[in-house]
């Protein structure tokens, strides 16, 4: 366990709190650290039904894409700074945050998730339930949630 740990991040504190926890597992144990995040586009969030012009859609999609990457950035600046210098990827995603976050960690091979409890989400995470209660419920390996 710990060689190869999903840190999903989206800018929040308990996200950075979360990649430090990873940080001092993954330098504890030689493994190394797959950072994601997640950028939910307009067109997919199907929870309030408004209709919205096609360009002012894009151009939010485009910020959004721009925010997920200046996320990752700063979790680069993070890791030197909580000092881990072990193997880390990057990678950004676009589509359900918990869905995306678990089909990674499938894919990637990853033996454990951390992650943190509450994230950027909002009404959002009140009304359909936070990210991290679906990756920690549906994951098939150990999930750490960190406060």
């Amino acid at each position: 366990m710990f060689q190869k740990i999903l840190v999903p991040v989206d800018g929040s504190d308990t996200a950075w709190k979360a990649l430090k926890a990873a940080a001092a597992l993954a330098s504890r144990f030689q493994g190394e650290i797959r950072v994601f995040t997640v950028m939910e586009p307009y067109n997919s969030l199907s929870l309030f039904q408004i209709t919205l012009d096609q360009n002012l859609m894009d151009r939010s999609n485009r910020e959004m894409k721009k925010a997920s990457l200046a996320v990752l950035d700063t979790a680069k600046e993070k890791l030197t700074e909580y000092g881990f210098h072990g193997k880390v990827s990057y990678e950004d995603g676009e589509g359900n945050p918990a869905e995306l976050i678990l089909e990674k960690s499938r894919e990637d091979g990853c033996d454990s998730v951390v992650i943190g409890s509450r994230g950027l989400s909002g009404i959002t995470e009140f009304l359909l339930g936070s990210v991290s209660s679906k990756v920690s419920q549906y994951a098939e390996v150990p999930v750490f949630v960190v406060k």
